[in-house]
This record gives C-alpha cells, structure tokens and sequence, in this order.
C-alpha cells in the first residue's frame, strides 16, 4: 500500500501499489469550480494517469494554475497537430508563437496550395471529432534511437534534429490515433478534456484561442496585435535566412563550431535594429514637427537599461544629445504606494509614480525651463531632491523610461506629435520544433533568476515565488499599451538559452526538492537542457545579455 497526502484536502488515503491518479482523484473530495487536469507530485508537475508506487503527496491542478493551463495548451496542440494531418495528409503545421491571447499557427499543404477559410473549417471540425470520441493520449517511453526512428519514418525532421542533440539516452514521446508527437511536459488524460478552444483564420495562418486563464468555461477574448505580430514575423524571416528554424538546427549549428558566429549574427541584427530607431529619432527630430521625447517601456527584465544606453550612443553618432529620465525616481514616498490586496505594497501600480509631478517636469524641459529632478532613495523609501538638474539645449532628446512610459496618463499634456514610444521585450525567436513554442516568459524569468541570484539582490526561490504577481502586473499596466508603440525592439539573443543555461543550471539546481518553487525550478531545467551550451566569453560587454549575466561595460 501507498499513502497519498491530497494538499488540496489536507487529508491523507491508502491506496494499491501502482494505482494512478485518476484513480485516486474520486476519493478526495476536492472542491474545484473546474476540471481537475494535471497534478503536481512531490513538487513536479505530472499527467493524472501517473501512477504511484511509492507515498507522494500531490497537488491536483485545473486550467487556473500555470502548470495545468500549460497542460492544457500543450494537449490542445497535439489535438490541432492531429486534426491537421487527418484533414490534410502530408501536411506540416507550424504552432509558432503565442499572439492576441492564443497561439499563431503556419500551415504549409502537400500541393503548396493557398491556405483557406474552407481549409480552417475543415480542421475544426476534425478536431471537434477527435474530441467527441474521447481518445486517449498514451505517453510512451524510448531509447532515443527508436524515438528519432519513429519520428524520421513520420517525416518530422524538426523533433529528429533535436532529438539527436540532447545527449539522453531515453525520451519519452505521445501518441493520439495512431500519431507520435513530442512534448517537454505532460499532456491531460484524452482528448474529451479539450472543450473549450476556437480555431480561426489569422494573417496568412489561423490563430488557435484557449481559455480563459480565470474562467476556463470560456475562451480568452481576442485582442488583436498586428504590430507583434509583424516582429514575429520580421524575426521568422531572419531565422529562415539562417537556417534556424529550431533548437535542433540551432545545436547542430553550435555542434558544427559556430557558436562565434551566431553570437556575432544575434548582436549585428540588434545594433541595426537600435540604429535604424536611431535614424528615424533623428529624422523626426529634424522635421518640420519636431520629436523631443522618447518613450521607452517593456516588461521586467527586457532590458531597458542597456537597450536606452545603446541607444543614446546611437542617437549621439547621429548628432543629437540624449538626456535620460527614469519614472523610478518619481516614485511616491512609500508610506504613499498603494497597496495589495493582502497588505504589501503594489510597487507596479500606475499611482506608484507620482506622475503629475513627473509630466510637470516634462512640459517645463519641453518649453526650454531648467528643471530639478529627483533621485529616489530606494533604502529610505523617499524621494530626495540633490541639485540635480536638466535642460534641453539645441540638439537635445530626452528619453524617459520606465514600465509606465507608454501610458497615455503619463504624458497626456503632450502633443502626440512630439513623441516616439519604444516597447522593449523578448519576443522569442526560436522554437523548440514545430509544435513546442518557446514562452517569452521563461526567458525573461531566467534573466531574472540569474541576475537577482548574482547580485544578491533574491534567491532563486524568491525570484520564482514573486514571478507570478510580476507577470499579473504587467498583464494590467504594461501590455494594454504595447500596440501603441511606433517601434517594437526584440531584446531576445539567438543563442540566449544556450549561454543561459552555463549560468542558470546551478541556481535552478540548489533550490530544495521540498521547496514549493522547486516545481518551476525542475521544469526550467529540463527546458534548458534542450540547448547545447555556449560559454559567454565571446559575448561583448555592451551585449544586451550583459545586464543579466554579467560583464556589462555599461556599469548595470
């Protein structure tokens, strides 16, 4: 016999040897609003037919926890894989990146035929077939020889390619109806799970929605953005010119000795993405409606700081005098900052910054005054006034950033003729194969982790355990503005993970197995383990990566 501790019920049972957890769910009575999904055992995140042969304790999950809404998505995924290659045998579908609260999908037919309206009805309707015969998904497990096999004989190359490169011996892999597929975590139980999602024709592709992450019973309404989107694409276009469409070309590349290159490649196309900003700053700011500030937001650990630093050199070779403003010194004393919910302050809250204060200053620098700014004393917690001033002098910009920089309050007393807003973010650019998209998200988090761990400034355990309220943060004050920036910057590094993974796979590795966060910290891990490592030696100090791991000629 086991014994199975239930953390939703607090309550404990016995059960055989071998029994799984959809065996062992009806037996606590769990009081969910919506379906139980996944489940995390002894911290790690497992399907609900796990079966256990020793005591565990587990967590059930349902769609409203990241790990079950991954889950789900996941699952979602192989179910539209399916319905495309029944539907349309010999196809290949491209699940590319998560857009407008859904995933973009590319779909590419046999024939090379234009992709149609008709084509998309067609594969919602299988899907809602396989749905309604409630299949199961059957996770098995391989040598990685018999899995390459099985996926060359089926023609994914893609999964081949990365397969052959993550140095294990075994893997494991999924089958739906009589198709192998590959995923890096654990699918639901069958297909029936999957009731709520839509399938509709997007750009040149079809944009498959899910739920909401609070109300699973419905869809996640759609927000359209078509200016992320075409940063998507511009980085698709560049990662078809390499030859990198995947992790797996990716490590056979740095696998071939051309690690040096790639890191060149990834920092060229950064430098001229921040000088043609640079040059369209100065062709505004000598036209006949002169620009006088920039914007510039994204969320945390985008690299703000070093992009506006790379950017004032820019804009200095173009001839102009940058002057930088951070709404962090703007903050409201802290006994002012609102509050959370549960008492702790709301540091990301638009009140946080006293904005008035700030746009007043603005407009007195934009009439040609000399103003005092202030400093924010993050020991103290009190905005101080030092003698600092600014003024604008011919031939300056000033550059303000900071994550509320593109909020229409902040500078409403502004002429929207005399601004330039700049959203900064890693839009990610490679996929793990074909149907494994790679979340921004995770991206951001590792810079995070590895940044806060070596300047002492968190734990990884902290970082991790504060990520969600960061990322619930920026969902309310940051991203309802990004399709109002003129320019989007990509801050995501090709070879990123693989750099990363030198720095983050200690961190990840010392959080405690007992520790709540350990869950996150063992799914990061497998996720870098997919890349091939790359030392950092070569990686210039005025590398936007240099913020996070270090070695930044910038002084961050």
């Amino acid at each position: 016999m086991v014994k199975i501790l239930c953390k939703n019920t607090g309550t404990a049972k016995e059960f055989q040897e071998g029994t799984s957890l959809l065996e062992v769910l009806p037996h606590f009575e769990i009081k969910s609003p919506y379906p139980i999904i996944s489940a995390k055992v002894n911290n790690v995140s497992q399907g609900l037919k796990y079966r256990a042969f020793n005591s565990k304790t587990v967590e059930f999950l349902d769609y409203t926890s990241s790990s079950g809404k991954r889950v789900y998505c996941r699952s979602l995924c192989f179910l539209l894989a399916k319905a495309a290659a029944d539907a349309f045998p010999g196809s290949r579908i491209y699940i590319e990146h998560s857009i407008s609260n859904g995933y973009y999908c590319n779909f590419h037919k046999s024939d090379d035929s234009p992709f149609t309206e008709s084509d998309v009805a067609a594969i919602r309707a299988q899907m809602k077939s396989l749905v309604s015969r409630n299949i199961p998904f059957h996770r098995l497990e391989a040598p990685v020889e018999e899995a390459v096999r099985i996926f060359r004989e089926q023609h994914s190359i893609d999964k081949v390619k990365l397969l052959e490169t993550i140095g294990q011996p075994y893997t494991d892999y999924y089958m739906l109806d009589g198709m192998a597929d590959y995923y890096y975590g654990r699918l639901v139980p069958s297909t029936g799970y999957l009731n709520v999602w839509g399938l509709e024709p997007y750009h040149n592709g079809m944009l498959l929605r899910v739920p909401d992450r609070d109300n699973p019973s419905m869809l996640a309404p759609f927000v359209d953005q078509p200016k992320t989107y075409d940063m998507f694409a511009e980085n698709l276009r560049w990662n078809i010119i390499m030859r990198l469409n995947t992790v797996g070309d990716l490590n056979h590349a740095i696998q071939d000795g051309m690690g040096s290159e790639l890191i060149q490649v990834s920092e060229a196309l950064q430098e001229k993405k921040i000088v043609q900003i640079a040059e369209e700053i100065e062709r505004r700011y000598n036209s006949g409606n002169p620009l006088r500030l920039v914007l510039i937001t994204g969320p945390s650990s985008s690299g703000k700081t070093t992009f506006c630093k790379r950017l004032s050199v820019q804009l200095k070779a173009c001839g102009l005098r940058p002057l930088s403003v951070s709404t962090d010194d703007y903050f409201v004393n802290r006994v002012e900052t609102p509050k959370l919910p549960d008492g702790s302050y709301d540091f990301d809250n638009f009140d946080t910054v006293d904005h008035d204060a700030l746009q007043e200053d603005l407009v007195k620098l934009l009439r040609g005054e000399t103003v005092q700014v202030p400093e924010y004393n993050f020991v103290t917690g009190i905005r101080e006034y030092k003698g600092k001033k600014l003024s604008l002098k011919p031939g300056s910009i000033l550059l303000v950033e900071g994550i509320h920089a593109l909020n229409p309050r902040l500078t409403d007393r502004i002429p929207e003729s005399g601004k330039y807003r700049i959203f900064i973010s890693t839009l990610t650019n490679i996929a793990l194969d074909n149907h494994n998209w790679v979340p921004t998200s995770d991206n951001r988090l590792l810079r995070r982790i590895v940044r806060d761990y070596n300047k002492g400034a968190f734990t990884a355990s902290q970082t991790i355990s504060q990520w969600p309220n960061v990322r619930r943060a920026e969902e309310t004050w940051i991203y309802p503005y990004q399709e109002c920036a003129d320019v989007m910057f990509n801050s995501a590094y090709l070879v990123e993970f693989a750099v990363l993974r030198n720095h983050a796979e200690p961190i990840l590795s010392s959080i405690p197995k007992n520790c709540p966060e350990y869950s996150e910290a063992h799914r990061l891990l497998k996720f870098i383990h997919y890349f091939v490592p790359v030392p950092d030696k070569e990686i210039p100090a005025t590398s936007l990566l240099r913020e996070f791991v270090g070695g930044s000629s910038f002084g961050i």
